[in-house]
């Protein structure tokens, strides 16, 4: 009697656990590769295994873009590929697809259209027919005359560059090919320094580092090597000793970020800037919760040095994972990925 009260409460225990989210179970495919375990946390941070939520004064919606944002992190890790196919499902969801992409006719969102564009892209689908939908004509119906890729809304237009990455790096992936037009838009943003700027037609041209990293990779992937290049020496420029880049101008009296360097590391290593690359990607394992940390944390990749904040780090680390030497936007697939969401092995 003692022993079968011992084993149902090792039962009990055992369930209780594999219920907890974050927590891994005996069972988990365990990894001590840095990148595959921060895409294994991700995924166990998913709601249902299948998307992310935003919380508004108490009201949970959908987030598409950062569901999706964990979809290019599985497929860069190679790992955690029943997850990204739950998430693309979930996707193709009318409903969701709608809310996130508008309805294509008074609400037509750029971004939003190039980026479920890629992610069907990277899962092996064809965006031509995706929930119902011709993700790839609409986008092209939303490129203006000058070559820019625009919202067309009664709420105004707030594509920006990566509207424009975004479009034509899953363009490029077409057999239709991306307009010279909209490459030729992107490289005519270029400020006088080199960088990229994030926003269109302003008075003053600023460079961004997020939008460096997105630009030249859209660049690259379109042959404009020489544009390309000099955004990468800017951002270059903007590294830190400890190898980080801050966010926006890349000030080096903000604390660097792992999302943006994470998307740095991504352009450096497609711009065959192995030294600066490198140094990012250390940056990047130096925040990394690994075996010192909570069970349930390790893995995640915090915002910055302060560490792990619950506010940030889901994006943060799906952002990271893309600097750990995954391959870039336009070469993503998850192909092959294993369809585990590992975890990092440690000592007992």
């Amino acid at each position: 009697m003692r022993f079968r009260s011992l084993a149902v409460a090792v039962l009990c225990a055992t369930a209780a656990v594999a219920a907890a989210p974050g927590v891994a179970t005996a069972h988990d495919h365990r990894t001590t590769n840095r990148a595959d375990a921060a895409a294994g946390w991700l995924a166990r941070q998913l709601v249902d295994g299948e998307r992310f939520e935003v919380d508004f004064g108490g009201t949970k919606y959908p987030d598409q873009g950062l569901t999706i944002d964990a979809i290019f992190a599985f497929a860069s890790a190679g790992v955690s590929g029943t997850n990204g196919g739950k998430a693309i499902t979930w996707l193709a969801k009318p409903e969701i697809l709608g809310g996130y992409i508008g309805n294509g006719t008074t609400e037509a969102y750029a971004g939003a259209t190039a980026k479920v564009s890629l992610a069907a892209q990277v899962r092996g689908l064809d965006p031509a027919s995706f929930g119902g939908v011709d993700l790839l004509t609409r986008l092209r119906g939303l490129l203006t005359p000058s070559g820019r890729f625009s919202d067309r809304s009664e709420f105004g237009d707030y594509s920006n560059a990566f509207t424009q990455s975004l479009a034509i790096i899953t363009l490029k992936r077409t057999p239709g090919g991306v307009p010279a037009s909209a490459v030729d838009f992107a490289v005519g943003t270029q400020c006088p320094d080199g960088g990229y700027p994030i926003a269109f037609g302003t008075p003053v041209c600023q460079s961004d580092t997020d939008a460096t990293a997105m630009v030249t990779q859209a660049l690259l992937a379109t042959g404009r090597t020489t544009d390309a290049q000099e955004g990468l020496s800017w951002l270059i420029s903007k590294q830190q000793a400890n190898g980080g880049i801050s966010a926006r101008s890349g000030d080096p009296a903000v604390r660097p970020n792992t999302n943006t360097t994470g998307l740095a590391a991504q352009a450096l290593k497609a711009g065959n800037r192995p030294l600066a690359f490198h140094k990012a990607k250390q940056f990047i394992l130096s925040v990394q919760v690994d075996c010192s940390g909570p069970v349930e944390n390790r893995g995640a990749i915090p915002y910055d040095a302060t560490g792990y904040n619950p506010s940030t780090v889901v994006r943060a680390t799906a952002q990271a994972v893309l600097g750990l030497g995954g391959p870039s936007l336009a070469a993503l697939s998850a192909a092959g990925s294993q369809p585990a969401a590992p975890v990092l092995s440690c000592p007992a």
